[in-house]
């Protein structure tokens, strides 16, 4: 039995019907020339042959010390036909059947009686592609370490038929620092008692001498009120190419970018509905603490870091500069921190998360921050799945109570794909900030000159 860890006990503890805590992906793939009608029943045949887990693979909460969901047991048998499913679409099906199929399964909890993880496979589409469908609690696994796992379970070599599992990737080597682990935990827990003082000089120039934005400073809009349970999705893919060239010419980066363009299509939104605050919107960013060796699948590494939006500027160059400007504030520093400080700064960023999922605080504290945007590094090179090419990966992350809308973007190849998630009864017309996100990013390639 392992305990969890802080960071990861509270996706386990915060998640009701109306929050599920887990994390997906939805991915298309081209299947290889001369596949037949049962390419993708046969990929699921051989999928349940794969027996073999990954630790992580095989969690499940259990009570510790008459806690319940402060641990881990490891379930010996594990039923991979029912993690592992394959679905059809009434074809030939569209983007809108897709995405109510795969809105409709991130709206459901896993079941804590089994391993905290789920695959569907899914036929039907018009195009003659298939989908992946998965997801993943967030107790288990982050943004950086679920790209690493579906990497490791491809190829880059269109030739190649492997067909990896995402629930047995190549073991690291060394020993275990998992989090949730006896070791590691006491372990943490000795850092940071002993580094208390310099802890707290740390958080006080933070937050006093770096001005970095503080949590409860965001403006109440739309987007922050109680959510329900169910989730509506939106995606879109652009050319990797047209933001670095905005950012090039700006001095910015692509993640600057991605935020400026998401500041635009929400301060449209927003106008729209004459529901525009006069304060800007705060974004929470999460930042990887994973290193290029850290590799293996197990729970949360990651810090966060609050940033203004300048949803209330109408330049679109002043609100990038405005945005360049604060997240390389507050990037500064966390540079300075070792990860148990970083993690530690990121608790108290964090903490306000947790009262927000209290129903009455939701109501009358103005939220932490207005919504969470992520970027998270995907695969810049062709890859291949039992020979069927990857075309896009789309994140599907978690709205929470007071949040209901996401934005997270990763890379695959030469695109960015862009999935939005929010509550289906809060964003109705979440499919309209796709079409803002491309008129800011060619409102901000007209400014800057990027021809």
């Amino acid at each position: 039995m392992e305990i969890v860890s802080p960071i990861d006990a509270l996706f386990l503890l915060a998640e009701s019907r109306e929050h599920p805590m887990h994390v997906g992906g939805l991915m298309l793939f081209e299947p290889p020339e001369g596949a037949g009608p049962d390419f993708l029943r046969d990929i699921h045949a051989r999928l349940l042959t794969r027996d073999e887990f990954h630790p992580t693979f095989r969690k499940r909460p259990a009570t510790w010390l008459s806690a319940p969901q402060m641990a881990w047991t490891r379930d010996d048998e594990v039923e991979l036909a029912y993690h592992v499913r394959h679905e059809a679409l009434p074809a030939p099906a569209g983007e809108y059947e897709l995405l109510e199929l795969a809105a409709r399964l991130h709206s459901t909890l896993l079941d804590r009686h089994r391993p905290l993880w789920e695959m569907h496979l899914i036929e039907g589409l018009a195009d003659g592609r298939f989908a992946m469908y998965t997801k993943m609690h967030h107790a288990l696994i982050d943004g950086v370490s679920g790209q690493r796992v579906l990497r490791k379970a491809m190829s880059e070599d269109p030739a190649d038929d492997h067909l990896g599992t995402p629930w047995n990737p190549p073991r690291g080597t060394g020993r275990s620092t998992e989090p949730g682990s006896r070791l590691g935990f006491m372990r943490d827990l000795w850092s940071a008692a002993t580094s208390v003082p310099a802890l707290t000089r740390t958080v006080t120039e933070a937050l006093l001498h770096q001005q970095l934005t503080l949590p409860f400073a965001a403006p109440r809009t739309l987007l922050n009120g109680p959510i329900g349970g169910a989730r509506r999705a939106a995606i879109r893919s652009w050319p990797l190419e047209r933001l670095e060239l905005v950012g090039k010419a700006s001095g910015a980066t692509v993640n600057d970018v991605v935020l400026a363009m998401s500041s635009g299509a929400l301060r449209r939104f927003l106008l729209e509905r004459e529901a525009l605050p006069d304060k800007p919107l705060i974004a929470m960013v999460p930042m990887s603490l994973r290193g290029a060796q850290d590799k293996e699948p197990d729970g949360n590494k990651v810090c966060a870091i609050l940033c203004n939006l300048a949803t209330d500027l109408a330049d679109p160059v002043a609100r990038l500069t405005a945005i360049r400007e604060s997240t390389g504030r507050n990037k500064e520093v966390y540079q300075s921190l070792s990860n148990t400080q970083a993690m530690a700064l990121s608790a108290l960023t964090l903490s306000p998360v947790a009262m927000s999922l209290l129903p009455a605080l939701t109501a009358v504290a103005d939220p932490p921050f207005n919504i969470v945007i992520s970027n998270v590094p995907g695969p810049r090179t062709p890859l291949f799945w039992g020979g069927a090419r990857l075309d896009a990966a789309y994140p599907m992350s978690l709205p929470i109570d007071g949040q209901a809308a996401n934005i997270t973007v990763t890379t695959v190849g030469d695109q960015l794909d862009f999935g939005l998630v929010a509550c289906r009864s809060s964003v109705p017309d979440l499919e309209v900030l796709l079409e803002h996100l491309e008129a800011t990013l060619a409102e901000l390639e007209a400014a800057v000159d990027t021809v």
